[in-house]
């Protein structure tokens, strides 16, 4: 009997692995994988979190070690741009995510997402600044944001930002390590993608804007943690994809006053494998447009387009830190209708950045900053 036991149990024991095998997705090489390779602008930033063109020639870089570096003509300065405020630098934590100012050209602002110390100081949360660089040094600071509560834990921060065609403020705060508690409440900042005015003023027109005891700042809810962000192209729309727990990273489309389900409604189960719920659809909880299973780990998204890189163009792609390498995300409109990969081996890609002219580069963990090149330019470069 006890072996016959010991049988069902194995037998068991299969039928789920291969249930659960055959619910991960193996990510193909893309049939464009040997028609572009990567080129070193430069090394020097140990974990490039967030990165944006101040114009063709100057790229403005945050390591998320506390660090605002410039390079300029292709060349890291070794001058460190002073004036950052006090923020913590740990595990998850640091100077995040960084954006221009839609009238960057006449204003000069500049924003940035950090974990900062704003509101007490016993803790720290998301926060958003925007300042002016003169002299390598961040001049006219104001602190627009602060996360409400702070805590002492040290990750999910969120902290993509983006602007949309309206020029309103989008930022993404993660559920900073309590998921039961705050990504289904209003009445707290964390799990949540927020809009605010370029000025850090609410929009009236803000879902939650009227409505007592509420963010007002909130613009979505129930995220898990959201580290890509960028504004559709041709629609305006602005998307998102979140870090899922082990396995269920997603991508969304952000709706005004829409809730994204989590920890409700998931795809992915806890690190150990026990589950967080049986649900992974609910009446009145938005689905994902795509789930990655098992977990990429994605970091960084930018819309593809330039014609530099044609059979891209039009399509999203997404870091994986997980599998070092970076997924294109095949789009039909709205829809998202396969993935593929590009680089493997390439290292953790943590953030990516167009240049004005449309090219692409990627901020890799631990390795640096790169161009990414159609094999062909490189020919005639040597040439």
């Amino acid at each position: 009997m006890k072996k016959l036991n010991n049988k069902i149990a194995l037998a068991l024991f299969c039928i789920s692995s291969f249930a659960n095998a055959a619910l991960e997705q193996a990510i193909p090489l893309a049939q464009s994988a040997d028609k572009y390779s990567l080129e070193l602008l430069t090394k020097g930033i140990q974990i490039p979190w967030g990165m944006v063109w101040l114009n063709d020639n100057e790229l403005l870089v945050t390591d998320r070690a506390g660090k605002l570096r410039l390079i300029k003509n292709g060349k890291l300065l070794e001058q460190h741009i002073e004036g950052l405020p006090k923020l913590h630098a740990k595990r998850q934590g640091g100077l995040l995510d960084v954006e221009l100012d839609q009238n960057f050209a006449s204003n000069g602002w500049i924003y940035f997402s950090y974990s900062g110390y704003e509101g007490d100081e016993s803790g720290n949360n998301t926060s958003i600044m925007r300042a002016r660089l003169n002299n390598m040094k961040l001049i006219d600071k104001q602190v627009l944001f602060d996360g409400f509560p702070n805590t002492q834990k040290s990750h999910h921060y969120g902290s993509r930002i983006e602007f949309d065609k309206q020029g309103y403020l989008y930022f993404s705060i993660g559920d900073r390590g309590n998921r039961d508690e705050y990504p289904q409440r209003l009445d707290n900042d964390a799990g949540k993608i927020h809009r605010i005015k370029p000025d850090g003023s609410i929009p009236n027109s803000n879902p939650f804007a009227n409505q007592q005891n509420a963010r007002k700042s909130i613009y979505s809810f129930g995220h898990r943690n959201p580290q890509g962000m960028a504004m559709h192209p041709k629609t305006g729309d602005i998307w998102t994809h979140e870090h899922g727990p082990r396995g269920g990273d997603e991508i969304n489309i952000i709706k005004a006053g829409a809730n994204y389900g989590w920890p409700i409604i998931t795809y992915g189960i806890n690190y150990n494998g026990s589950k967080i719920t049986d649900e992974t659809t609910r009446k009145g909880m938005q689905q994902p447009l795509w789930t990655w299973t098992p977990s990429i780990a994605p970091s960084g998204m930018a819309f593809v387009t330039s014609d530099t890189y044609p059979q891209w163009q039009g399509h999203l792609v997404v870091g994986s830190m997980k599998f070092a390498h970076l997924v294109l995300v095949k789009l039909d409109g709205d829809k998202v209708v396969g993935h593929s990969k590009l680089f493997e081996g390439a290292g953790r890609v943590r953030s990516i950045a167009t240049h004005p002219n449309g090219d692409l580069y990627l901020g890799i963990d631990g390795s640096g900053i790169y161009k990414i090149v159609p094999k062909a330019a490189q020919k005639n470069i040597a040439q």
